[in-house]
């Protein structure tokens, strides 16, 4: 999946097509704005006219206003909600069979006119912008066309097996009203089209596939067609079930996934109203995701989610180390959350007062009912949920004395009842018995303390008849319950847990000790307390994508809170008319985008689930992933050679549990079309160590260009920091010269921050990276830094490095430090034969 826009022409003028067709599809999208300017004020002018001819005041004059004002609103509304990032595709056609429009202004053949090909060369015949509204030119001509319209089909439907007319479909990306960069897809790689008496350039992946299916032999050709017929097989295969997809770098398995989803949508929209979630490992693919699959418009029916941010109101990029990692990710997480999750409402007590002490100041009196909470300081405070020890004998207490109820005591019936904490204590674990979330177990604990204060009353006994003491114990309960006072009873001792205060309280090295028994070694829960005491008391503080997935279980462990209802929004349109229901659904959904991300923000099941480079999924994920997918269709995507995971069966036991008995159907793509050969050659080296046995795809073109082998060293042998940086920096220029595209730098999890620093000075063209972050993008080179860094990080750190070195589009760069032991060519022990 690329992660530029730079064509890989051989020329080396990628940037000046680049930047050309950038250009061009401003200068379309500036007069696409002028025209929507110019419909905004029609509109406006319509409601004033109409407002004018209210003052005739016949019923048939205020009739034929409210209907203009009302149509007026809607379209003026509808241009309003719609107007930021209006356009996003493009298809470029061939010449039809007929010569007959829709009534969008477009041509309605679907195949091309006999002769629209000659000797692989054709004229573009027809262009066509796709947006989120048709708009029309003054002379009826077709500016945008609706991506709901038939003649917008095209766009999510042809596939270079079954083209159509389309020569090239494009994604524009843009924020607002500036272009930001293209993508093509060519649906015919091997013609030659022309458009305005020019050839019709391609930008990013399609300039490497036209360069591929233009190529004189017949072999390569074939080649071409057997990407393309893999490729289509899985975008068009029933979405029944679960599909798999496996393949090695390069063969276009993100790609495939994200037409899947636009080709799944438009074919069966009604059966996919539940929404289709997109789940990608890191915020960068999701960023280049964004821009290759636009929104398409209604209910936000896509989903684009990086696994830092599937949880609303946790969002984040940051990575713990390895081996803390490997605790998070694992499936043992599961049991330790439940005990600590159940261990921090205890936290809250109760707690026996120390021997000898009188806290006996009830209020004797005549009213019926009081009630009053004794708390007593715990011998040994502990922590609440949320607080947590130092780093080795520092500790704090976890609250105020006062704030753990030791007892209860309530006087009814002219008498005193009381609980003490042992008996408190028993209910609570009786109440913790059942198997509903925590928080939503309060009721039944609530149950629970006033059937005991019934039974201690012994008001029971004085009642023969079972309406009367169904009565009194009907009186009991409410004249408990209705005193705030036991309602503050209630929230100090059955306080409502968070998922965040659960993590905060697992800081404490003590406590997660003693929860974590049997589950975690002693040197595995110092590793995991120490990585949490970045959280504050309430849980607040930086998150790394494994907590995400902690929060997520907790969730679900604790139950969600009760929410008050949301207060209906009210309709734009409502003061004009009142006439509501006499709104489309399209026109209902007029709340436009804040809508749509909030029924994103909200939505927790999905009718269809795409995972991209699902290898790298921790059995933690899976679970997250799965409970999005409870009811839904998958398609799962992923390379067992590429998995940053240290445990793959522990990993596929919990993918085997989300998707569930699901039947699946299995394809593998073979061809990689990313790498030169002589690229893939060298990572097949690292695949051979890491995965003995494993194949990789099969590159089908060669450059000449064999990657280069750099020395970092400070004139004596040896590397330092400094001279690592220096080295880095002078490669990554070298590389900036020799490419018109990007170069991806690619470190060590642990220097990415120092790389980012190292290379800010370069500009744009130049992306540092950390390991882990690299994967699913591309660049027109990269540099890989201190192979046996990258290899030596994890368990997985070889599967890791051979990710790292299939990045590169055309040429590769890898950089030996001291720690590489590089031969006298400078080749690393680990890429040497």
């Amino acid at each position: 999946m690329a992660a530029h826009n730079a064509t890989h022409a051989p020329d080396h003028a990628s940037d000046s097509v680049r930047d050309r067709e950038i250009e061009a599809e401003q200068t379309h999208l500036d007069r696409v704005y002028r025209r929507l300017e110019e419909k905004i004020h029609e509109a406006e002018f319509l409601m004033d006219d109409a407002a004018r001819r209210g003052q005739v005041g016949t019923p048939g004059a205020l009739a034929e206003r409210d209907a203009q004002v009302f149509q007026a609103g809607v379209h003026l509304h509808r241009l309003n909600s719609e107007y930021e990032d209006f356009l996003f595709g493009r298809i470029d056609l061939l010449l039809g069979k007929d010569g007959k429009k829709g009534p969008d202004g477009a041509f309605t053949s679907v195949e091309p006119a006999d002769g629209a090909i000659v000797n692989h060369r054709a004229e573009i015949a027809e262009t066509l912008h796709i947006g989120r509204l048709g708009v029309l030119d003054a002379d009826y001509s077709p500016l945008v066309i609706d991506w709901r319209a038939p003649a917008a089909a095209p766009f999510y439907r042809a596939t270079p097996v079954a083209p159509g007319r389309v020569v090239r479909r494009r994604v524009v990306r843009s924020k607002g009203r500036k272009v930001l960069g293209v993508e093509d897809d060519l649906m015919r790689p091997e013609v030659t089209a022309t458009l305005d008496g020019r050839e019709l350039p391609a930008i990013g992946d399609g300039a490497l596939m036209a360069a591929l299916g233009r190529a004189r032999s017949h072999t390569m050709r074939d080649i071409v067609a057997s990407i393309q017929a893999e490729q289509d097989m899985v975008i068009r295969a029933p979405a029944a079930s679960v599909t798999e997809v496996e393949g090695g770098p390069g063969t276009g398995k993100t790609a495939v996934a994200l037409h899947r989803a636009a080709y799944l949508l438009y074919q069966d929209r009604r059966r996919y109203a539940g929404g289709i979630l997109i789940v990608s490992p890191t915020p960068l693919l999701v960023a280049y995701t964004e821009g290759v699959l636009p929104s398409l418009g209604e209910e936000g029916q896509v989903a684009i989610r990086a696994l830092g941010s599937l949880v609303d109101g946790a969002e984040t990029g940051g990575y713990d180390p390895p081996a803390v990692a490997r605790i998070k990710g694992s499936a043992r997480m599961q049991k330790l959350l439940r005990k600590a999750a159940r261990g921090a409402l205890e936290l809250a007590g109760p707690a026996a007062p120390p021997d000898g002490t009188d806290q006996d100041t009830a209020a004797d009196g005549d009213a019926q009912l009081s009630l009053e909470d004794l708390f007593a300081p715990p011998p040994d405070p502990a922590p609440a949920p949320g607080t947590r020890r130092g780093r080795r004998t520092r500790s704090r207490p976890a609250r105020p004395a006062a704030a753990a109820p030791a007892r209860l005591r309530v006087v009814a019936f002219g008498g005193r009842i009381e609980l003490e904490a042992d008996e408190l204590h028993a209910i609570r674990q009786s109440a913790l018995g059942g198997t509903a979330p925590v928080n939503l177990l309060r009721p039944r604990a609530r149950r629970l303390i006033l059937d005991a204060l019934w039974a201690r009353s012994g008001a029971a006994r004085r009642y023969t008849d079972p309406e009367l003491a169904a009565e009194a114990r009907a009186g009991f309960d409410e004249d408990i319950t209705t005193e705030q006072d036991f309602q503050d009873f209630l929230d100090a001792w059955w306080p409502e847990l968070t998922p965040r205060g659960v993590l905060a309280a697992m800081a404490d090295e003590r406590l997660l000790g003693r929860w974590a028994r049997r589950v975690l070694n002693q040197r595995e829960v110092r590793q995991l307390a120490r990585s949490l005491q970045r959280l504050d008391d309430r849980g607040q503080g930086p998150l790394s994508v494994h907590d995400i997935a902690l929060l997520d279980e907790l969730q679900l462990i604790l139950g969600a809170p009760i929410r008050p209802p949301r207060p209906r929004e009210a309709d734009p349109l409502d003061h004009l008319t009142g006439l509501e229901e006499l709104t489309t659904f399209a026109d209902r959904s007029g709340g436009g985008r804040r809508r749509r991300e909030r029924l994103e923000e909200e939505r927790t099941d999905y009718a269809h689930v795409i995972v991209d480079e699902a290898q790298d999924l921790t059995p933690m994920q899976w679970r997250m992933v799965g409970r999005r997918g409870r009811h839904a269709t998958w398609t799962v995507v992923g390379d067992p050679a590429q998995s940053s995971w240290s445990d793959p069966d522990e990993a596929a036991a919990a993918r085997d549990e989300a998707l569930g008995t699901r039947p699946r159907r299995r394809f593998t793509l073979t061809v990689n079309y990313r790498n030169p050969a002589e690229i893939a050659d060298l990572a097949a080296k690292v695949l051979a160590l890491a995965m003995p046995g494993m194949r990789s795809p099969k590159a089908v073109r060669s450059t000449g260009l064999e990657p280069r082998f750099a020395l970092a060293s400070d004139g004596g042998g040896t590397a330092g920091d400094t001279a690592l940086a220096r080295a880095t920096v002078a490669e990554a220029e070298r590389l900036l010269g020799e490419v018109d595209g990007t170069v991806g730098v690619v470190v060590a999890m642990n220097r990415r921050e120092q790389a980012r620093s190292w290379l800010a000075p370069l500009g744009e063209r130049v992306v540092a990276l950390g390991s882990l972050e690299a994967k699913g993008l591309e660049y027109d080179a990269t540099l890989v830094v201190s192979p046996a860094e990258i290899a030596d990080e994890s368990p997985a750190g070889l599967r890791v490095l051979y990710v790292a070195l299939t990045r590169a589009t055309q040429q590769l760069t890898v950089l030996s430090a001291e720690r590489d032991d590089p031969d006298p060519d400078h080749v690393p022990d680990l890429l040497r034969d």
